[in-house]
């Protein structure tokens, strides 16, 4: 057989644009002479369509477009994935298609419900494990979960299976391919029969999906992967070398996730252009050049909005950051908006030691700015947050935290060098006098981050086993974490939570990332 691996990159609810492009590629892969096309999970609807499963319109619309791409099938095979229901609910399914017939439906087995994924609230779980016979050949068919689990790739085997084929949409994050790699071919080489897996690839809300379609042989040998993070159609053929794309260092492979994850969010949203404030720091520098990458010079407007505390040398190096990116560069003062602030307050805060209060009315201010821009000429705000700052609280409701989206939101700030420093590797975009200062966010006189957080390469680590290994706080003290700073960090953490349920979506990189991945309770006594 002559099989593709046709990864595409969907929009969820864009039932009628996701059928177009199934049917596009159809027909592409129709021209090559291939026997079978394969398409990711859930194809037709996007994944994941959360609670649009729960409208009935949207499940026969997905169910109508299915029949239309059956029409289009001449003299070819499909499998694509799509909503299937019947009397007892709905169901994750796979359609098996041929010349003009849908020849057969697997309903997904095993129902990821942990992290990210919530598909047991809506789907029923399949009952049966089906092999279908597509040109002479014996099929196994599959979803996502099922190939994670133990048992499903053993039956589909005892059913005479002779081909594997797993359909997914497996959310990025770092790392996350060798997991695959590793799981799918220990499948291959343990029941001796060649896997075939075709996931999906594009940015949906706070997810990525990279894409990377593989198959291995019946030993567990790679021998076929598509590219990373782009549409691609992965084609085999029997005694013909297959295509196997090369996976990039980790930092390459989180900027861009991060480009693809700020494209999609900005495009399928309808937004053509975004504003983003630049301080002259690695943060939101990172955030534009990220910007840029994926939308253009022509689509990032970049703010500067110096206060009395803002240095010369932030002023020359955002300067010199939006130059080197050509982006517009605004600069808009905010002395004389503090001080109107500070004469209306003048009575209430009279005989009160100035503190954080006056230093997060600039914050908010440069928001209000931000969002001013935002409303009249329909700028998308990007925030500069990143994942360290937003674990400890070091972030201003309403201020630096308003806007529409949050490049950054799960990446901690030791990681936000490395990426920028690889970015510069390509060319030298953000100055090296960003990467060399101490950071600050220029609320007051000499004001430094580590006044108030720990050295960002001991708060990095304590954040990574706290959040991501939920390990205790004597845990993290066990392990060589001095005791008062692991206290503070984890309280700083804790009392933040209200904080980070009010602030953007921002995209998925690390295992466990805030929103979906960790859900922790507002009001909350336990002592961590």
């Amino acid at each position: 057989m002559k099989i593709a691996l046709a990864q595409i990159n969907t929009t969820v609810g864009d039932i009628r644009g996701n059928t177009k492009k199934i049917i596009d590629y159809i027909d592409a892969a129709r021209k090559l002479n291939i026997d079978l096309v394969v398409f990711p999970e859930l194809a037709i609807c996007g994944y994941p369509p959360e609670d649009l499963l729960l409208k009935n319109n949207f499940i026969e619309s997905n169910l109508h477009s299915l029949h239309d791409v059956v029409d289009k099938t001449e003299n070819i095979a499909v499998i694509l994935g799509f909503v299937d229901k019947d009397r007892d609910g709905i169901y994750n399914s796979a359609g098996v298609i041929q010349d003009k017939k849908l020849i057969g439906v697997y309903h997904k087995i095993l129902l990821p419900n942990y992290g990210v994924f919530d598909e047991k609230r809506y789907f029923k779980e399949g009952k049966e494990v089906k092999v279908f016979e597509i040109s002479g050949e014996k099929i196994g068919i599959n979803i996502c979960e099922d190939i994670w689990g133990n048992d499903i790739v053993k039956y589909d085997r005892e059913k005479g299976a002779e081909i594997i084929i797993n359909i997914s949409a497996s959310p990025y994050h770092y790392k996350k391919i060798k997991e695959r790699e590793n799981i799918i071919s220990n499948k291959a080489r343990n029941y001796n029969v060649p896997i075939f897996y075709c996931n999906l690839v594009g940015g949906q809300d706070e997810l990525v999906f990279d894409g990377a379609s593989m198959i291995f042989d019946k030993v567990g040998n790679l021998i076929g992967r598509a590219k990373q993070f782009e549409e691609d159609l992965l084609v085999y053929e029997d005694g013909v070398n297959c295509r196997i794309e090369k996976i990039p260092d980790e930092e390459e492979e989180i900027y861009k996730a991060l480009v693809l994850g700020v494209r999609d969010y900005v495009f399928k949203n309808n937004f053509r252009k975004v504003v983003i404030g630049l301080s002259g720091g690695i943060d939101s520098s990172l955030t534009a050049t990220i910007a840029t990458d994926a939308l253009g010079r022509k689509n990032v407007v970049g703010v500067f909005m110096p206060s009395k505390y803002t240095s010369d040398q932030s002023r020359i190096d955002a300067e010199t950051l939006a130059h080197n990116l050509g982006i517009k560069f605004v600069t808009i003062p905010i002395n004389s908006i503090l001080q109107t602030y500070l004469i209306a307050l003048d009575k209430e805060f009279a005989g009160i030691k100035r503190d954080i209060a006056e230093e997060n009315l600039q914050a908010r201010i440069r928001g209000n700015i931000l969002m001013a821009l935002s409303n009249k000429f329909g700028y998308l705000v990007l925030t500069t947050g990143n994942k360290s700052e937003i674990s400890c609280g070091y972030a201003t409701l309403y201020g630096d935290m308003a806007g529409g989206f949050a490049p950054l939101k799960d990446v901690p700030k030791t990681l936000v060098y490395r990426v920028a420093e690889w970015r510069n590797e390509i060319n030298t975009v953000i100055p090296e006098n960003v990467f060399i200062k101490a950071p600050t966010a220029e609320l007051k006189e000499n004001q430094k981050d580590e006044d108030t957080l720990p050295p960002y390469e001991i708060l990095d680590r304590i954040l990574y086993y706290y959040i991501e290994k939920d390990k205790s706080a004597e845990e993290l003290i066990s392990l060589g974490f001095e005791r008062e700073i692991v206290l503070k960090v984890v309280s700083m953490v804790d009392r933040a939570e209200y904080k980070r349920r009010q602030s953007p979506p921002g995209i998925k990189i690390t295992p466990k990332a805030f929103g979906k991945d960790r859900r922790m309770p507002i009001t909350n006594k336990f002592a961590n």
